[in-house]
């Protein structure tokens, strides 16, 4: 019986030494320094240009369609 979780015990370290080691191995490396623009006073070109004209568009359309189905049932429920 111990013989057993002891062999179990050593093939569990052996296995997370093993991927931890093979992870390592297989990390990325580290980004380049940034460029010369970085620091320089004035205005930079460049970066900070997320489309916000699809998230706005469906989050109107989303709030239309709320207020018509809030629409339609205190209709429904007047109609009762």
């Amino acid at each position: 019986m111990i013989k057993v979780f002891v062999k179990q015990l050593v093939l569990t370290v052996l296995l997370l030494t093993g991927s931890a080691l093979v992870n390592n191995l297989h990390a990325d490396p580290p980004p380049p320094p940034p460029g010369g623009g970085h620091g320089q006073a004035g205005n930079q070109t460049g970066g900070g240009a997320a489309p916000l004209g699809g998230g706005i568009a469906l989050l109107l359309t989303m709030g239309a369609a709320y207020g018509a189905k809030r629409v339609f049932d205190a209709r429904k429920h007047l109609a009762e």
